[in-house]
């Protein structure tokens, strides 16, 4: 039985790989910011999975200590960890950079690329104690070239860079019994997604036909990524879920209904 441990698990698609990593007879650690987020995510999951085989710690990832604190939580509860996934990310509110608090760039910028490069630190260094593993990050909006979104300029710029990081990680580390790999779910209408438009009822209203038509299933689309994870065995590879063939057969599908 293999051990998982996600960050930023507590809801989303973090959520929805650790589900679907149990339902494979995987042991999952889940992780959140907050002790009482991380506390109603195990209890959820155990309402149908054994409380053997999932746990939970809160972690702060813009904090190395506390990261570290995850790994050493999770080799105490299993003995042995296979897969760590860089979930954990933040975006800007839905707004101009003028208009972005120095306060909120901060969080954001601490939070997706420190944040995944602490966590790829700590989990090379566990990894190379056990001897093997796999470390999967999460990308997004940024990671690849000419997808922009005005308002996201902060957020856009975390996951570009991290699609560098993860690259020159994966090529480090080449040679050694390390896995390093790279998620791409494309759009889902998470919970971070859709609190970027609270209070913005005319914004929502002028892109809720694209989202619709392009937005992939939470469960889906954690069921598809798992499933990669737990049968790769190549080093470097980056997992998307979504492409433009894809999307623009979603957008024709969605015209032929009208």
């Amino acid at each position: 039985m293999r051990t998982v441990v996600i960050t930023g698990s507590t809801r989303g698609i973090g959520f929805a790989m650790a589900e679907a990593f149990l339902k494979k007879g995987c042991r999952v650690v889940i992780s959140g910011r907050k002790n009482v987020s991380v506390n109603t995510a195990v209890k959820e999951l155990s309402n149908t999975y054994s409380s053997d085989q999932v746990v939970g710690h809160a972690c702060d990832v813009s904090l190395y200590e506390d990261l570290q604190k995850l790994w050493d939580f999770s080799i105490k509860k299993f003995g042995s960890i296979d897969i760590w996934v860089n979930n954990a990310g933040i975006s800007n509110e839905l707004s101009l950079l003028p208009n972005i608090s120095a306060k909120e760039i901060k969080k954001v910028v601490e939070t997706n690329i420190l944040g995944e490069i602490y966590g790829t630190q700590v989990a090379l260094k566990g990894f190379g104690t056990l001897g093997a593993g796999a470390i999967y990050n999460m990308e997004g909006m940024g990671a690849k070239k000419g997808r922009m979104v005005d308002g996201l300029s902060i957020y856009g710029t975390t996951k570009s860079g991290l699609r560098f990081f993860n690259d020159a990680i994966a090529h480090e580390n080449k040679n050694g019994p390390i896995l390093i790999g790279a998620l791409l779910p494309g759009m889902m209408l998470t919970d971070m997604v859709m609190s970027q438009y609270d209070g913005k009822s005319e914004d929502w209203e002028k892109v809720k036909n694209i989202f619709n038509a392009i937005a992939e299933d939470v469960n889906v689309v954690a069921d598809w990524m798992t499933n990669k994870m737990l049968t790769n065995q190549k080093n470097g590879m980056r997992f998307e879920f979504s492409n433009t063939f894809k999307i623009m057969l979603r957008m024709v599908k969605m015209l032929i209904k009208r």
